[in-house]
């Protein structure tokens, strides 16, 4: 007989799942104030919720408390995190309209394909490739987010030419997702 699991438990993943959602605003005023530290505070928040991305899943599966509401809401709240960090970037010129639109325009796409196979019964996973474009966006925009070499480190560039990499990733794993589904059909 196994003890019942502490409440804390249980709560704890979809708890951390949802603070990527609330770290948003945090990003946003920080990005509103033009100044390096507000991207170093940025960068850390975003670091700090792409951790609790791998973290909840891992906890709910030890503690046995994986949900309906923890599975739909995780990519919900990695796409908020994702995308409005995405698009504040773009007033301040660090990244262009046509990088932010194809990563969006691709998640919004997957997502609604997703919707229609799960109304089908139909459930098409994760990728590999969609696993590395997520990883490599997670990297990439804390990096454009610090803006200003650190150490004598060009982190903006470096996070700027890794952000076009996950683009490639993006469309390569969103021909997949589509493909995936053409062959349930």
């Amino acid at each position: 007989m196994t003890a019942p699991i502490a409440n804390w438990k249980k709560s704890l993943p979809n708890i951390m799942t949802l603070s990527r959602i609330f770290a948003v605003p945090f990003i946003i005023w920080c990005l509103i104030n033009p100044s390096p530290m507000g991207g170093y505070i940025a960068a850390f928040i975003f670091i700090l919720a792409s951790i609790t991305d791998y973290l909840d899943g891992m906890l709910a599966r030890k503690f046995q408390v994986e949900s309906v509401m923890g599975k739909f809401m995780d990519p919900v709240a990695d796409k908020v995190l994702v995308s409005s960090t995405l698009i504040m970037l773009i007033p301040s010129e660090r990244l262009g309209p046509i990088m932010v639109v194809l990563l969006l325009a691709r998640d919004t796409l997957i997502s609604g394909l997703r919707s229609i196979a799960a109304t089908q019964n139909k459930i098409i996973a994760a990728g590999t490739v969609g696993k590395w474009k997520t990883a490599v966006q997670m990297v990439a925009i804390p990096a454009v987010l610090i803006h200003q070499p650190l150490f004598g480190i060009p982190f903006y560039e470096i996070g700027y030419w890794i952000l076009w990499i996950s683009v490639a990733l993006s469309l390569i794993s969103g021909a997949q997702y589509i493909w995936a589904y053409w062959k349930s059909k």
